[in-house]
């Protein structure tokens, strides 16, 4: 990859969204995890014939698509079938996402992975730009986007690295906490920053 590579994480509810947005803004192509993990299992792929072998058609809407719900219910409360998806996934995901930085045209990338360290993928990028607010901040926001209860987000929040761990591995730091114009503010000189790294 010979593209300058800036890898965007940060908890759940931490404002990873609302900061891509902002560098998608300046013209950045990103490259995000999210999305990459949903075409994977998309109906009529490779991922979700796999998948339907392995945990049976039950496992699929009527539509022929992944039931989402289910798989997760499925994998929340059995270890072995966990390793098994990310097993099969992992490496799925990890090639779209090299492939999808190869083919950006800005000058830089963003690579927006929620898991970025706790997939131990820092390998991929040239920086580590970490979105950080308090975690009260991150269980309300989180449970008012996602309809989930606070139990909920605090139970995903542990399968996380927890923050003061996370800022460790941090090149650039955006406190989300901010008001928008801040925020942006940072993401406009951090973007100045990353097109010199990049030449």
């Amino acid at each position: 990859m010979s593209q300058f590579i800036v890898g965007l994480t940060g908890g759940i509810g931490s404002g990873k969204t609302t900061v891509a947005n902002m560098f998608a803004d300046l013209g950045i192509d990103i490259v995000d995890a999210d999305i990459i993990a949903r075409e994977v299992v998309e109906p009529n792929s490779a991922g979700l014939a796999k998948i339907s072998a392995h945990f049976g058609p039950n496992i699929l809407n009527k539509d022929s698509s992944l039931n989402r719900a289910k798989l997760r219910d499925i994998v929340f409360k059995n270890e072995n079938e966990k390793n098994w998806l990310n097993q099969l996934l992992h490496p799925l995901i990890r090639a779209q996402m090299i492939n999808q930085c190869n083919l950006a045209q800005s000058k830089y990338c963003i690579l927006a992975v929620p898991l970025l360290l706790e997939n131990k993928l820092q390998s991929l990028v040239n920086r580590v730009l970490v979105t950080d607010c308090n975690t009260n901040t991150q269980i309300s926001r989180a449970s008012h986007r996602d309809k989930n209860s606070a139990a909920q987000i605090k139970q995903i929040m542990a399968a996380q690295l927890d923050r003061e761990t996370r800022i460790t591995y941090a090149d650039d730091i955006i406190n989300t906490e901010l008001i928008l114009t801040q925020i942006r503010a940072i993401c406009e000189n951090l973007h100045q920053n990353y097109l010199k790294l990049a030449n």
